[in-house]
């Protein structure tokens, strides 16, 4: 093995954590060096976020050219140019990568290798570049490495041609019948997009209700909209084999309690999890811990098991979401560059499930502050009640806000409507900010806004 190269540090993995720390260790005067195998921004920039809300857009503006009669507003036949929705994603999604990649190789004291990282001791990394191999060193070094779509096994899926949440996005043509096995965020947006698009839509879910993780009435909702766009929703599902008669024809057997159906569609998601990118790199001669399903283990200040190697962002087991990545670079910035004492321990982890109407969420669900003994309030109010939805004709899903009875204190919230995101972050600044409930119950939001439905939302309590 050639001498190492020494570093004060070397990151793996260009994505949402590792490309801000990277510069940040390099302007602190650290020697430093980024690894990516594929492309710099991780998964959010290439396979997740912005390719993926780009195509949203796309389907919906199909949906309201579709809807135009309804606001008074004549079009003509509606068709779909999908080497053209792809093209569009593609020039985003360059302009992006290439502004990261560009910003990385002009950061002094910071090389930038594009090659597969793999451990040849506790802290020596190989790096498989195109031309050479070179073995780094350095007493910190930073695990970013993401996660890819899973892949399902059951009779019959070697033998199919199967879409992830990547390729799909590289279809040219629009599939005439789309089946996705998954009712999460992924298999969702995907399913109620393809819809808009014109595909027929069958989504297939294990469990009892889409989105595990909501509440049963959020849930049960969404399940709602779907159903009202046209997506087949089949809940309780088991996915019994599948084959491909043609390259044109999938047929999938399944089982819904007792009774076996045949479903026949032209092409087939399986978005059903994500596996950690770990398998390659060799942890084993580190001496850091993975878990069962491959994540690295890490404690509040994101360290894992071995001093000075740490995990950050989907790879470590906690929230998959860019935002948290990204808050993951900032505890670690600040603990080694400032000496600091940031942690993950009760962070806000917002989210937003980008269907149309959007669901955002904040802080505890209704049956999670329940189960911790909690005594709660709960306001609730149709969308159908915010005269701002009323005037776009966008009154699709309801807010939902749990308060605690004694201190007024919003705990969490899920709404599930017009801009639910956007909604959602105003709570969740509340909720940074300690403000009672009262407080938005009595604001003068301008009108008409969506903001000023937080009046009456905190009206409607269902005690």
């Amino acid at each position: 093995m050639a001498t190492p190269i020494q570093y004060d540090a070397i990151i793996i993995g260009a994505g949402q954590a590792g490309v801000p720390l990277s510069r940040a260790l390099a302007g602190a005067g650290w020697k430093t060096a980024v690894i990516e195998r594929t492309h710099v921004g991780g998964t959010c920039i290439n396979e997740g976020c912005t390719p993926t809300k780009t195509m949203v857009a796309s389907a919906r503006v199909a949906y309201l050219a579709r809807r135009g009669a309804d606001y008074g507003v004549r079009t003509g036949e509606i068709s779909i140019d999908m080497a053209k929705v792809r093209q569009r994603k593609r020039s985003i999604v360059d302009s992006f990568r290439s502004g990261g990649e560009n910003r990385l190789k002009a950061t002094k004291n910071l090389d930038l290798l594009m090659g597969e990282a793999r451990f040849v001791g506790q802290k020596t990394v190989e790096v498989f570049l195109a031309e050479e191999t070179r073995t780094l060193t350095a007493e910190h070094i930073f695990i970013n490495v993401g996660a890819r779509p899973s892949q399902l096994r059951f009779e019959g899926m070697d033998c199919v041609s199967v879409l992830n949440s990547t390729s799909i996005m590289e279809l040219d043509k629009v599939p005439q019948h789309l089946i996705i096995i998954g009712g999460g965020y992924i298999g969702l947006e995907f399913g109620q997009m393809f819809r808009r698009f014109g595909s027929e839509v069958t989504i297939i879910q294990r469990g009892e209700r889409l989105l595990a993780r909501e509440d049963d009435d959020v849930a049960d909702e969404v399940a709602k909209i779907l159903r009202e766009d046209g997506v087949e929703v089949l809940l309780k599902t088991d996915t019994i084999r599948v084959e491909q008669p043609s390259s044109s024809e999938i047929n999938l057997t399944v089982k819904t309690g007792d009774e076996q159906r045949a479903i026949r569609g032209t092409h087939l998601l399986v978005a059903a999890g994500r596996t950690p990118n770990t398998d390659k790199l060799n942890l084993a001669a580190t001496g850091v811990h993975v878990d069962k399903r491959g994540m690295i283990p890490v404690n509040e200040r994101l360290e894992t098991n071995v001093s000075g190697i740490y995990a950050l962002g989907d790879v470590n087991g906690g929230p998959a979401f860019t935002h948290i990545s990204y808050d993951d670079f900032r505890i670690v910035r600040d603990n080694v560059l400032e000496k600091g004492h940031a942690t993950t321990t009760n962070r806000y982890v917002p989210y937003t499930v980008f269907i149309d109407p959007q669901l955002g969420r904040i802080g505890l669900t209704e049956a999670e502050a329940r189960a911790q003994g909690r005594k709660i309030r709960v306001a609730k109010m149709p969308m159908s009640y915010v005269a701002r939805a009323l005037e776009v004709d966008e009154s699709r899903g309801f807010m939902k806000a749990i308060v605690d009875a004694d201190t007024s204190q919003i705990l969490g919230a899920a709404i599930l409507g017009l801009e639910g995101g956007e909604i959602m972050t105003m709570l969740q600044i509340a909720m940074m900010g300690k403000l009672p409930f009262e407080t938005l119950r009595e604001a003068t939001f301008a009108h008409p806004t969506l903001a000023e439905s937080l009046n009456n939302l905190f009206g409607n309590f269902q005690d």
